[in-house]
């Protein structure tokens, strides 16, 4: 078999694979294994043993079951529901206030554990519901739930970037460095956009005095926000200054959260046994998948796929930036159908060299693909937020509503895109000034 009817078996057979229900860790690996039978032999299977094994052994991955802990335990403590009432008690007479209070509690669950599906849907428990009560326009309040629950793609400690830095061979904490301030701005381009809407459509939030706000109780304030504060310093401090490493910092952050749950009076076996069971769930599949699709590409590449690759994209004697924004448009299209994880681990191995040959920064990379994944999040047909919104929203908010209301933060996220395209300062600031 040439590299040309490889290339075609192995991107129509998983596409078709995945059309009739197979998930997509067993679709990659199984279609690999047949692949590389019928090319190589008998032998060459052991390619799948050594691969899956690098894999396991590999010491920064043991962070990512770790921030999903952690974020599987804040999850079921009133944690982010306290620091919502802290929050709302100082700015919720503005107007507005519930918004921009949501997209707060946004960027600091995002700064502890780094995965979007838990803060969506407490989001959607705590802060929809008061949004709506309080007569906001129902499209901004989704919006602000979804794109703003998917912002630990992009914000340290994001499981993505760590993901991304294994697959790539890329400094993880470079890549935390690089992401910083996007991260942050994008979370701040969300902001004035309330600011915005607010402003020119008053009936999109209520007039402060309409709010009926709790008495400030300084106590209660303290219980919302020191713990998380805590939490953040806890872990950027640790990987930031040089105490630890990404894996340390996470097993600390995750015996720091034990601790102030215990301390509230909130954990419980039962609590932490469910934590556990869904880190299990989640690891699990991050595992398979990751396994499965990096046993295809050690295939391909094995085929002489990454030269395949390479000479088709740059045989198209297009420039740099435009192939830069050839990859931009495949992650796109691929986000709208598959999960980021089996994007970045199918991709990657293959693209990274490519931007490498390029002459362009990997970490600069990596942060436009996290970028790429926000977009990935929000848009139909996947868009895995509006699931995790959906899953606690009332029943009147289904996923045509979800979607329609998202379009104006799919437009910032596009922004943001296009100003770490014209600007790659912005995202290698931070690395340069840390060599």
């Amino acid at each position: 078999m040439t590299i040309l009817t490889i290339s075609i078996i192995l991107l129509l057979g998983i596409f078709t694979l995945m059309a009739i229900g197979v998930p997509l860790a067993f679709a990659a690996g199984s279609l690999a294994m047949v692949v590389a039978y019928l090319k190589f032999g008998l032998p060459v299977l052991a390619i799948a043993h050594k691969t899956v094994y690098g894999l396991a052994t590999e010491y920064s991955f043991l962070s990512v079951p770790m921030f999903i802990l952690m974020a599987s335990l804040l999850e079921r403590s009133r944690l982010a529901r306290d620091l919502y009432d802290a929050l709302n008690s100082v700015f919720g007479r503005v107007r507005g206030g519930i918004g921009y209070v949501t997209l707060v509690i946004s960027v600091l669950l995002a700064a502890i554990s780094g995965i979007i599906g838990g803060e969506i849907v407490l989001l959607g428990l705590v802060a929809l519901p008061q949004m709506l009560r309080l007569k906001y326009d129902r499209n901004l309040a989704i919006g602000i739930v979804c794109a703003g629950g998917s912002l630990g793609t992009m914000i340290p400690p994001s499981i993505v970037l760590i993901v991304y830095g294994l697959t790539a061979d890329v400094s993880v904490h470079k890549l935390f460095l690089g992401s910083f301030l996007p991260g942050f701005l994008l979370a701040l381009f969300y902001l004035i956009y309330i600011a915005v809407r607010c402003w020119l459509d008053p009936n999109a939030a209520p007039k402060p005095v309409e709010v009926k706000q709790e008495p400030f109780k300084l106590s209660a304030f303290l219980r919302g926000v020191l713990p998380t504060g805590i939490l953040i310093l806890t872990v950027f401090g640790c990987i930031y200054g040089g105490i630890t490493s990404i894996t340390e910092a996470a097993n600390i952050a995750v015996g720091m959260t034990i601790v102030i749950i215990a301390v509230r009076g909130e954990l419980t076996v039962a609590m932490l046994a469910q934590a556990l069971t869904q880190t299990l769930r989640a690891c699990g599949i991050i595992l398979w998948v990751t396994f499965g699709a990096a046993v295809m590409v050690a295939i391909y590449n094995l085929s002489g796929g990454q030269k395949f690759v390479t000479d088709v994209i740059l045989g198209l004697n297009i420039s740099p930036f435009l192939t830069i924004l050839l990859m931009m448009a495949i992650f796109v299209v691929l986000g709208m159908f598959m999960d980021w994880i089996g994007i970045l681990l199918l991709c990657m191995p293959i693209f990274v060299p490519i931007v490498t040959v390029l002459g362009y920064d990997p970490v600069w990379f990596g942060v436009l693909f996290s970028v790429t994944m926000q977009v990935a999040f929000l848009s139909p047909p996947f868009g895995p937020a509006a699931f995790y919104l959906r899953s606690v929203a009332p029943p009147d908010i289904t996923l045509p509503v979800i979607y329609r209301a998202l379009w104006p933060f799919i437009l910032i996220q596009l922004f943001m895109l296009a100003l770490l395209l014209a600007f790659p300062e912005i995202s290698l600031f931070l690395p340069n000034l840390a060599r």
